[in-house]
């Protein structure tokens, strides 16, 4: 009789978790492209959709790709996956076939997506965060902290619930600097480097890098700096986190930090 009742005591628990657990639902290969975009823009210019059904008022990640800006598909990275969270995995055009400006723009036309069409699968538009790796974390910045590319679609980085960059660059991107025939080993800091545009009007930020001695070069003190001047010119909510020991592939401690940041805000 006791071993019966613990077994039913367990099914019940197990019941009562599943209940609990939302199902999940992935749409792939939706268009954000323009009505009057060409075909490479229409070919890449796609969105996969991964949310939890059946559930309301959920945070949803618009994670960018990386792969420097010339490579790369859109993904639903797999640790985000059954996380409570939905997942806007993006593709965009891609230098040297799109300059950096169109890619940015490009990012932005997902942004404006997600705004629009969120609330009709059960999200929030004020639970929308911004992340993504290396060349996706970059496009996270720019848009964070240039104000022009949201404000085209009629959207302001104030909109967003937080910005969590992975590896990004905070100078000028490399592939905007090859661009114009400047070295890669040239760094400058212009248009096309989220430094250029620190304003503390802009979500909360959570910075995330490998380690200083084992990322692309510069790549920790970078993030340091624009850490330093968000500070200075009077950011509310920004932090850096250096994971000691991973090189610039350190997506996996990255993602814990994310869901933990989500989580923080969304109480």
């Amino acid at each position: 009789m006791k071993n019966f009742l613990s077994i039913m005591l367990f099914l019940s628990v197990f019941t009562f978790l599943q209940a609990q657990s939302p199902d999940y639902e992935l749409k792939e290969n939706i268009s954000y492209a323009p009505t009057n975009a060409d075909e490479y823009r229409s070919e890449r210019c796609k969105i996969d959709f991964y949310f939890p059904k059946n559930s309301k008022d959920f945070v949803t990640v618009i994670w960018f790709h990386g792969g420097g800006l010339t490579g790369g598909n859109k993904e639903v990275p797999t640790y985000l996956k059954e996380q409570g969270v939905a997942v806007v995995g993006v593709g965009y055009r891609l230098s040297p076939k799109a300059k950096v400006e169109d890619i940015i723009q490009d990012a932005a036309l997902a942004v404006k997506w997600t705004f629009d069409h969120i609330e009709e699968y059960g999200g929030s538009r004020n639970k929308i965060v911004l992340s993504g790796h290396s060349a996706g974390g970059y496009l996270d910045l720019m848009l964070a902290l240039n104000k022009r590319y949201l404000q085209e679609v009629n959207l302001s980085p104030t909109d967003l619930m937080a910005v969590v960059p992975f590896s990004s660059q905070a100078i000028t991107h490399f592939t905007a600097r090859d661009q114009e025939g400047i070295s890669v080993n040239q760094p400058i800091v212009d248009e096309y480097a989220p430094l250029f545009w620190v304003n503390k009007d802009v979500a909360p930020i959570t910075l995330i890098t490998g380690d200083r001695e084992l990322e692309m070069v510069g790549r920790y003190e970078e993030n340091a700096y624009l850490l330093r001047m968000l500070k200075i010119v009077g950011h509310p909510d920004v932090k850096l986190f250096e994971m000691a020991g991973y090189d610039h592939g350190m997506t996996y401690p990255a993602f814990p930090l994310l869901i933990k940041e989500i989580n923080r805000l969304n109480k």
